[in-house]
């Protein structure tokens, strides 16, 4: 028999009145259950943020992006790129020519994130669900088009049905002298426009174009690139095949992923949710200290059980062990209490949406969150420790009472 746990199990649950640590016990199960409660839910919120980006990276960049690890321009070629192809687990491989130009459309002009892309570009259906107006088409026998971002339609008043009227592109000519009252200076390039596409804000100044009109246009060299991007074969895992690519791409080159994409991010993200964790666990120890109150009136109150138990040949690490194991009990049960609802309230709120992002612009109507076992977990841990804690100096001080 465990003698501590069944002496603290009669004492918690066994009294034949309510007294006034009784409800302070009861009190402190409450308090540690809301707090673990919100522990679940704040740290599924941040989950579900995290996933969220992802879901929204994933529409716009590739699995795997070749870039260099100095310049914004490197020399690619055939041999490269057919070593790449060759790569176990690499699917499509994209030609990407990245940099910022003018934007031109009737009166009005604005900076736009210029995106060259070969036509296989579009094999990757990434964008099939972000297209808002139009289609996505690059090139339709000799006619060249572009698409757009619906923040760069909104800025210019693009209209695509008037076909008259293109999307100009301009882009300052290598080693010209730059000057606003001379056309002269700058390439130009003009395309209608196929398509729209929406994503997110972050995404809303780019324009997509073949990749032949973009290298004309900002003068680059026909192996010259400012990317490659690697769409992975169906159920090829993204660690082995960018492990097997750093000997391919060699020591000038870089291989990121879409978390090295969005480093800062992500590390904003995960920062924010490390402060707001160890807030409510400051949350929850304020509230635990009911149990250190409640424990240390108990000891009081329990002290001709303490005498009677010495008598009997109890030591003072049983004693000890008792209140211990009364306060842990009064945690746990509230933990497995709080555990409960907040995953409850975390599943109603995937399901169902009930607390909304309250703002029309938002691409999605509810808060997104998702459970996961290691913030279980942790909650937990925290909650044993906290409760190891204020429980400890009562416990303490019952074992000190023998003597």
């Amino acid at each position: 028999m465990n003698l501590p746990y069944w002496i603290a199990h009669r004492y918690f649950f066994s009294r034949k009145k309510r007294s006034f640590i009784s409800m302070l016990s009861i009190l402190s199960m409450l308090g540690v259950g809301v707090g673990t409660m919100a522990l679940v839910v704040v740290l599924s919120v941040f989950n579900g943020m995290e996933e969220l980006n992802r879901a929204i990276f994933k529409t716009f960049e590739a699995d795997l992006t070749i870039s260099p690890k100095q310049g914004k321009r490197f020399q690619a070629s055939d041999t490269l790129l057919t070593r790449i192809r060759q790569t176990p687990g690499v699917g499509l491989v994209t030609s990407v020519i990245e940099d910022n130009a003018l934007a031109r459309y009737a009166d009005a002009q604005t900076v736009v994130k210029l995106k060259g892309v070969e036509e296989n570009y579009l094999q990757r259906r990434q964008l099939d669900t972000a297209v808002v107006e139009g289609r996505l088409l690059l090139r339709d026998n000799n006619a060249t088009f572009a698409v757009v971002a619906e923040g760069v339609r909104n800025e210019l008043s693009i209209r695509r049905e008037d076909v008259l009227t293109p999307l100009e592109l301009w882009y300052p000519q290598r080693g010209a002298t730059l000057s606003v009252l001379s056309t002269d200076a700058f390439n130009q390039q003009a395309l209608n426009v196929s398509g729209v596409f929406f994503i997110e804000q972050r995404y809303d100044d780019y324009v997509i174009a073949p990749i032949s009109v973009v290298r004309a246009l900002v003068d680059y060299e026909p192996d010259e690139l400012t990317n490659i991007e690697i769409q992975l074969a169906p159920r090829a895992e993204l660690a082995t095949v960018k492990k097997a690519l750093l000997p391919v791409v060699g020591e000038s080159l870089q291989i990121r992923d879409r978390d090295d994409l969005n480093t800062d991010l992500y590390r904003a993200i995960r920062i924010e949710k490390l402060f707001v964790a160890l807030t409510l666990s400051f949350i929850i120890l304020v509230a635990s200290m009911n149990i250190f109150f409640s424990l240390s009136m108990l000891v009081i109150e329990k002290k001709e059980d303490i005498r009677i138990l010495n008598a009997m040949g109890a030591t003072p690490g049983l004693i000890r062990r008792i209140f211990l194991t009364e306060g842990t009990i009064i945690a746990l049960i509230g933990a497995l209490v709080g555990l409960a609802l907040g995953v409850g309230l975390c599943l109603l709120q995937e399901e169902y949406g009930f607390v909304q992002m309250g703002t029309v612009s938002s691409i999605i109507d509810a808060y997104p969150v998702r459970v996961e076992a290691g913030d279980l977990i942790l909650t937990g841990t925290v909650v044993i420790l906290i409760t190891l804690l204020t429980s400890w100096f009562p416990a303490q001080r019952a074992a000190r009472s023998m003597t």
